[in-house]
């Protein structure tokens, strides 16, 4: 034990003697890279399965640092190559998202800036109280950087500045739009009765929430395979839920529905590069301004 701390520390000399300002480059770099993976998987099923991967390779590591196990050892050296082939099927979703959302130039920013998102927010929570005190089902979804065209043309084109009267009218039952989920974009409503892919993660199964069906796994799959925002109403219960990153936040009362929305859905304040560094970064600010 003692001859591995020594060799550490020895080691850990040997790496400041020769750190230069191209070393500082170097580790900033790196830094960047990891805080933008961070970003990217935030909220995400992809997260639990990061922190599960991670947490395997230090243990793996210490034990094979620490004791000395041959065939083990052998094993974890032979095993870890095809861990990192893996990475990319299980990463899939987010990769993807990370890839589109650079070629639109919003990896920093999570949806464009637009006049009136509050007034949406504000109709989409009026509407969403209205349809639960009747128990009317409806599933709206809010699009954000992520685009939702190919779920857009599974519906029927509405095109119409969001009002609250129409999107009572499309969730009145028996209607012919009834059925299928709201694609609101900005302050548009895009189309309606809109086919969303389902869950298959188990989720909603392992809640045991039996007063689920297919709107709330409907919402739970648009989460998981984009970062757009999922309103349901149940038609059993009346309750209110939202769906973001393969999660279900359930039975929201007015004040954390609307908290919700406005964390989410709010554009981004303008400010640049610094601002949004500085709220993310703590103590930043006072570091830029001394």
């Amino acid at each position: 034990m003692i001859e591995i701390i020594t060799k550490s520390l020895t080691n850990l000399l040997f790496i400041f003697e020769r750190f230069t300002w191209l070393s500082l480059v170097d580790i900033l770099l790196v830094t960047l890279i990891f805080f933008f993976l961070l970003q990217m998987l935030r909220d995400t099923q992809a997260m639990i399965l990061l922190r599960g991967i991670v947490l395997l390779i230090v243990l793996l590591s210490l034990l094979t640092s620490m004791v000395n196990l041959p065939a083990f050892s052998w094993l974890v050296a032979t095993a870890l190559p095809a861990l990192l082939f893996a990475v990319p099927v299980i990463f899939a979703p987010e990769i993807r998202r990370a890839l589109t959302r650079l070629g639109r130039g919003t990896l920093l920013s999570s949806q464009s800036e637009s006049k009136g998102i509050e007034s949406t927010i504000n109709i989409v929570v009026n509407v969403a109280l209205r349809l639960s005190d009747l128990q009317y089902g409806a599933l709206i979804v809010l699009q954000r950087a992520d685009s939702l065209e190919e779920y857009i043309r599974t519906g029927i084109p509405i095109e119409s500045r969001i009002s609250q009267e129409l999107l009572l009218q499309i969730f009145f039952p028996n209607t012919p739009l009834h059925d299928g989920a709201v694609i609101i974009r900005d302050v548009h409503i895009t189309a309606a009765a809109c086919v969303m892919p389902l869950s298959a993660s188990g989720t909603l199964r392992r809640s045991g929430e039996r007063k689920m069906g297919l709107r709330h796994r409907a919402a739970l799959g648009i989460s998981e395979v984009s970062d757009a925002l999922a309103l349901v109403v149940s038609e059993e219960t009346g309750t209110i839920s939202i769906a973001h990153g393969g999660r279900m936040m359930r039975r929201l009362d007015t004040n954390r529905m609307r908290n919700i929305l406005e964390a989410f859905y709010l554009p981004p304040q303008r400010g640049g590069w610094r601002e949004w560094l500085t709220k993310r970064i703590p103590g930043l600010r006072q570091i830029l301004e001394e």
